[in-house]
């Protein structure tokens, strides 16, 4: 069977922060519970393989204040990952509220579909030839060979060093003003 990937970059994870909980709201009833940097629900991440992406995308948090999540499902379940995306973004609230700075990387193993999913403030930056290149050029040679470990280590790196690359845009919003 061919690999099929879908990417389309979209502003859905705006508003991060202070979501409701998943479980109270009926759309975030079936979304996995977002328990760190990487959401492992597929089992294609080796431990130390899962350690470093989760140390290495703490640190982008720490630089930038950008929020990067790695999620691997087994299946899509019958939905488009446009949806799945869209529905793990508003569900879980990757980034950070005001700056909509959130990245998620999914991947599908049965469905064979990768999608990197962006908020509005990263989208500039992280736009869709981008996204593309690092799925087609990265992700899937790895994934063809079966390599899952390697091509996200690697398409997570590809990420970081894009978001990392631009310095001007805001990192961090200031704080409040004291009254």
């Amino acid at each position: 069977m061919r690999l099929t990937f879908a990417f389309l970059i979209a502003a859905v994870l705006a508003g991060g922060g202070g979501t409701a909980p998943a479980a109270v709201r009926p759309e975030c009833v079936h979304v996995p519970a977002l328990t760190g940097r990487v959401v492992d629900k597929a089992n294609l991440l080796t431990p130390a393989t899962e350690a470093r992406i989760t140390a290495e995308l703490a640190g982008l948090e720490r630089r930038t204040s950008d929020q990067l999540v790695v999620v691997t499902l087994p299946s899509l379940d019958g939905r488009p990952i446009e949806e799945v995306g869209l529905n793990l973004g508003r569900c879980w609230g990757v980034g950070q509220k005001g700056l909509d700075n959130g990245v998620l990387l999914i991947v599908a193993r049965s469905d064979r579909k990768v999608r990197i999913e962006v908020g509005t403030g990263l989208e500039n930056l992280l736009k869709d030839d981008v996204a593309g290149q690092v799925i087609g050029e990265t992700l899937v040679p790895a994934f063809r060979e079966g390599r899952f470990d390697e091509g996200i280590e690697a398409g997570v790196a590809r990420i970081e060093a894009v978001l990392l690359s631009d310095t001007k845009r805001p990192q961090r919003l200031p704080p409040p003003a004291r009254s």
